[in-house]
């Protein structure tokens, strides 16, 4: 199996859309934001996706979300990054993927995953059963084909009993990501032949993931899966951004947006000009990532991205070929 990763190559790019924010900000023009993306040439626009955020952060709904933008867009690709699928019933994410695909003209790009620590709250917000989560995420991805298919499924409730369950109108599976970087994220997008869907970490993180990926491909023998990696960028090169005693807050405020720990600021945010994140970019390429999403942490969401196209356009110049 070949997973060299050495030489640079063009990448896709994409962007989370502002439909989440710190409390007591505002939230962003979702639907502007969206044709704005398409008109900077992104390749996805993206949505986190979570029922209460953290200790509370305002988060609007990701579906609804991402049909607004289908119905204001007609080109760019449409992401969750990534659904937390334990939270729902697998027959209802059938029916809003579905729905999403028609809407969109099967545009959906669709990142799930089995939720994490920080987002407790949701969990009893929901009923769900969080020491279920991987079951419940690797139940989904089996029965959501035959879902979308529009093909009598079976259903196990909570009741222990089985229904068989047949949607329409049936819809095209999106192509599929799991998110997260854990050897059972990595072995559950292996096993169902998803792509990765990668924290913003680094190129040695990606590229450790790339290589335990491939190990796992082998040892199951599966197909190598595309990556997807996010990334935390501030272009410098925008009046709307606060200092960096201000960004750092705003990501470290555990009940902000992020909540990330401090240690993790320096290692995974890229502060400088658009020349500095053609470089990341260019590096997390040639760590094996085909795909790169940028996450704005703070400043003027626009401008951000016109930063970050005009530095992926640089970076793909620089590719040798």
């Amino acid at each position: 199996m070949d997973t060299d990763t050495s030489s640079p190559r063009p990448i896709r790019t994409g962007a989370f859309l502002p439909s989440m924010t710190a409390p007591g900000h505002p939230l962003g023009d979702v639907v502007g934001a969206a044709r704005h993306a398409e008109d900077a040439g992104l390749e996805s626009v993206w949505v986190v996706d979570q029922l209460v955020a953290g200790t509370g952060a305002p988060v609007l709904d990701s579906t609804s979300v991402l049909a607004a933008a289908a119905a204001a867009t007609s080109r760019i690709r449409l992401g969750f990054g990534v659904m937390i699928v334990p939270l729902r019933r697998p027959a209802w994410v059938a029916k809003q993927v579905a729905t999403l695909q028609h809407l969109s003209s099967d545009r959906v790009l669709l990142g799930v995953g089995a939720g994490g620590d920080r987002h407790d709250r949701s969990w009893a917000a929901a009923g769900a059963d969080r020491r279920r989560r991987g079951r419940s995420t690797d139940d989904l991805l089996d029965a959501l084909p035959p879902l979308l298919d529009g093909e009598p499924t079976p259903i196990a409730g909570d009741d222990g009993t089985t229904s068989t369950v047949r949607l329409s109108p049936p819809a095209t599976v999106p192509p599929l990501l799991v998110g997260g970087m854990s050897d059972a994220a990595l072995r559950r997008a292996v096993r169902v032949g998803a792509d990765l869907f990668l924290l913003p970490v680094p190129p040695d993180g990606v590229r450790a993931a790339v290589g335990r990926a491939a190990e796992l491909a082998a040892e199951l023998d599966r197909p190598m899966p595309g990556v997807t990696t996010g990334l935390l960028a501030a272009v410098a090169d925008d009046p709307a951004l606060p200092d960096v005693a201000g960004l750092r807050h705003l990501l470290t405020d555990p009940d902000g947006q992020f909540g990330m720990p401090d240690e993790a600021v320096d290692e995974m945010l890229v502060l400088g000009d658009v020349d500095a994140v053609a470089t990341r970019i260019a590096a997390l390429g040639a760590a094996g990532a085909d795909r790169v999403v940028l996450s704005v942490p703070a400043g003027d969401w626009r401008v951000q991205v016109e930063r970050f196209a005009e530095a992926a356009a640089r970076a793909a110049a620089a590719v040798p070929g």
